[in-house]
């Protein structure tokens, strides 16, 4: 999917996001673009048009550009605002507002960077783990008291 038109074709965001691959192809919808409904992807996705829906990149870095309008739940790896948010903001690395950008939104991410003149009303989560914790429910774990975990771990001594 390379849907462009905006004028900024291969203009990158995204320094110091932290791309582990410098062959990342980056997706962009330009500002003419709207779409309404879910996005899901499994690619980097730069937005400067308008979505009304979802956006899921649970593995990938997702950029609202300048010219981005978006009132959906963001969901990704990594998020950059440099346009327009209303909803809430999830990414299980880093989520940053840089001064042109606007989120009203709650943000759920290990790492949060706001720079100054950012607009931000919502509030902040900023738990280790607290992306991952549906992973970590599905593992059932027995809690046994200490003295019981010690008691079974002692040597029994040989019977000669």
């Amino acid at each position: 999917m390379d849907l462009n038109g905006s004028g900024d074709e291969g203009v990158d965001y995204r320094a110091n996001v932290g791309a582990k691959s410098p062959v990342t192809k980056i997706v962009n919808i330009g500002k003419s673009v709207m779409i309404k409904g879910q996005v899901n992807g499994n690619e980097d996705l730069t937005i400067e048009g308008r979505v009304d829906g979802k956006i899921e990149l649970e593995q990938n870095v997702l950029t609202i550009g300048p010219n981005g309008k978006i009132e959906a739940e963001l969901i990704a790896k990594s998020v950059v605002v440099l346009g327009n948010v209303t909803g809430n903001v999830t990414a299980t690395e880093r989520i940053e507002i840089r001064d042109s950008g606007s989120v009203d939104g709650d943000l759920v991410a290990p790492r949060v960077v706001i720079a100054e003149g950012a607009h931000f009303r919502g509030s902040v989560d900023m738990q280790r783990g607290i992306v991952d914790q549906s992973e970590s429910e599905k593992k059932s774990t027995e809690v046994k008291p200490a003295t019981e975990s010690f008691e079974s771990k002692r040597a029994v001594p040989a019977v000669r």
